[in-house]
Order: C-alpha cells, then structure tokens, then sequence
C-alpha cells in the first residue's frame, strides 16, 4: 500500500504525460516554453483570478510575494504554529519577524481569536511592524478566511494565502489561492497537484503585484533579462514540469478530486466511532492532501502507527514538533503555554494513506487495523 500512489496515477496518465514530455523534448524549449503561459493560463482561470505566476517551488512562490510586497526587517508577519517550516522560513529569509499563533482545535488552521489577540500584542509592544498574516489551508482544507480577512483589515495586514495543501479547496465555491491580497501553491510530487520535480505558483488580481512577481522570478529583469532594474531570484518553472501538470491538471479537475473526498467519506463511516476524524465545516470542501486523525495521547498515537506499519501500512505525522520549537527560531522567544492546542497535536495526530487511487479493500483493511487497536 502506498501512502500517495504516485505510481498508480502514472499508469492511468502514461500516454498522455509521455507525449507531453516528448512534445517538450522535441521543441527543445526547456525554459518558457508555450506550456508555460498555457498552465499560467488555465490555472488562473480555474481558481478565478486575473494572474497565475509560476516558478520554481512553493516556498519560492511565499518568498517572492514577500519582496513583492517589501516585507522587511522591523516588519511582523503572522504564521499558525501547527505547519511546515516553509511557511515561517520565509519570513526571516526577508529580514522579518515570524510571530507564531496557535491554531483551531478542530480544523488545525490558524485561529482567528488567537491571531487578533497577537497582533494586539506585537501592537501593544511596539517593537515589530504588523504587516502580514499567512494563513496556511493545512491538510487541503481552507482556512476561516471570512474572520481572518475581516482582522487583517482592522489592523490594515496583507494576507497572503498559504495553498501549498489546499489547491482545489474551496469555501461556498469560492476557490483556495483565490483569497487575499495573493496566494501560492506548490507543485511538489506529493501535494493535491503535483509535478515530477519541484514547481510552485502565485496567484493575485493586482497587476502591480503580478508585474513585481514576474521581474523579481527573473533576476529582477526589466524588458528582458538582461536589463536588470532590481535584485531578484532565479525562481522559474521548467517548460517539462508544465507540460505534465496541464495533463495532471485535467484529471485533477475531471475525477482526482471527487475521488478524494470519496475516500475521506468511506475512511470517516468507517473511523467515527473510534477515533477522530476530520472536521470540514459547513460550506467548506477539501482537496484533502492528508487524512489526519487524532488519537488521545502520544503513547496512543504512537501505539497505532507501529501497529499500523506491522501490517505495512505506512502513515506519517504531521508534525512532530511546533514550530516556536524549531532550532533554526530559538532567538525569538515563545512561551510553551501560549501553544497549548498546536503542542497537543503534535502529540495525538496521525496521517493515513491518501490519494485519489486508493482501493476501498485497502481503505477497509486500513481502518480495521485501527479498530482492532482501539480495542486492545
């Protein structure tokens, strides 16, 4: 069993990936090649904003609209605790502060009475700038952006849309990376639409933005590439990566999806009444990169993977250890108990096999693994 089988959506695509590869292969345009500004194209229009930018990875994508927007040292930009580094990294990357703010008990996404009460309080000291909030649509589902927008507007922040997990969420049909003032994703192999390498886009409806975006991806360029009117990156996507996510793209859209969330709907019948299971509130729909449970104590959570892995089935946390926690932030200064939700999960969750191709045999044998735990 495979915990995302890349391998089994390989097989159903061949033919229409290898002649997209071969298609790139004979044009020998590896570099901004049509398929590009195709893919720009589509994506934009599937998530219903004016501008679609693509580069080289999901963190380069959150870093690039951080200069962009002239995120800087002295700036304070505001990132749920309970995530992947990335998200936090790019704020000190750019010279500013990442405050750090515990999440929602039951969605695991950014909490909007914890963000206000920071922001309040980086006020209230007066040492950092409030400028930004990432909210990050952890686990494929979309954050509570009708609160956190209305926050940011109160305090006058950017928000920044983290949809590294949560392509193809969405909240009462409006689409994730269509929130905000712009929004990224990510394209690694794993996430809800992933490539064969590394890939990433930007999506915003400010031309301003957008014209920023596309210099600061190359070089800092002007005209063309050799006129350089300010520092940037080098941060684009390959024409071979594109040529793949248009096929990808298609079947994303056409059954990838569905058959997601059908999983999570058999996975949850089967799971509700042993452990716990995800929470999608009302009008929210996700794209469902991981399926996270929640166990009652660490040793618990702990008991059920090894037996889980004794019967080869693999999981995952998701994550083992805050980020007030990580090494690389230990000259900010956090206190523990201001994390009290984010700490708990670290300890109790558990992410299970996942993907659009997965078996209901598998599915059934996965959940009476965990059954037969919950019994012992």
């Amino acid at each position: 069993m495979e915990f995302r089988d890349l391998k089994a959506q390989y097989n159903q695509y061949k033919s229409a990936i290898d002649d997209a590869i071969q298609n790139v292969l004979n044009s020998g345009a590896y570099i901004g090649g049509k398929e590009v500004n195709e893919l720009e194209k589509e994506l934009a229009e599937y998530v219903g904003v004016k501008h679609c930018i693509t580069c080289a990875n999901g963190t380069d994508a959150l870093s690039l609209v951080l200069m962009a927007w002239d995120v800087k040292e002295g700036d304070a930009v505001f990132v749920p605790d309970f995530t992947f580094f990335s998200t936090g990294e790019v704020v000190s990357f750019n010279g500013a502060t990442p405050v750090f703010v515990d999440v929602d008990e039951k969605t695991f996404n950014i909490d909007p009475v914890t963000l206000k009460q920071s922001i309040e309080k980086v006020i209230e000291e007066g040492n950092l700038n409030p400028k930004v909030v990432i909210p990050v649509d952890l686990f494929g589902l979309p954050a509570n952006y009708d609160e956190i927008e209305k926050i940011a507007k109160q305090y006058d922040l950017l928000v920044l849309e983290d949809g590294a997990q949560g392509f193809g969420g969405n909240i009462n049909g409006k689409m994730a990376c269509s929130f905000g003032e712009a929004a990224t994703t990510s394209f690694f192999p794993a996430k809800p639409l992933g490539c064969y390498g590394d890939g990433g886009a930007i999506f915003t409806n400010c031309d301003e933005t957008a014209e920023l975006l596309r210099s600061y991806k190359v070089h800092g360029k002007g005209e063309n590439k050799y006129d350089n009117v300010r520092i940037g990156v080098n941060s684009r996507l390959d024409t071979m990566q594109a040529a793949i996510l248009q096929v990808k793209l298609k079947a994303f859209i056409e059954h990838e999806l569905d058959g997601v969330n059908s999983a999570y709907q058999l996975y949850s019948e089967k799971l509700r009444n042993f452990v716990e299971t995800p929470y999608i509130p009302e009008g929210y729909y996700s794209s469902f990169a991981q399926y996270t449970i929640k166990l009652e104590s660490k040793e618990q959570r702990d008991g059920l993977q090894a037996r889980l892995k004794e019967n080869d089935i693999p999981s995952m946390i998701y994550y083992i250890k805050p980020m007030h926690l990580q090494q690389a932030f230990a000259n900010l200064t956090y206190r523990d108990e201001d994390f009290i939700i984010t700490n708990k999960l670290c300890d109790t969750v558990l992410s299970l096999p996942m993907h659009p191709y997965l078996k209901e045999e598998e599915i059934t044998k996965v959940c009476d693994v965990i059954k037969e735990f919950m019994k012992d």
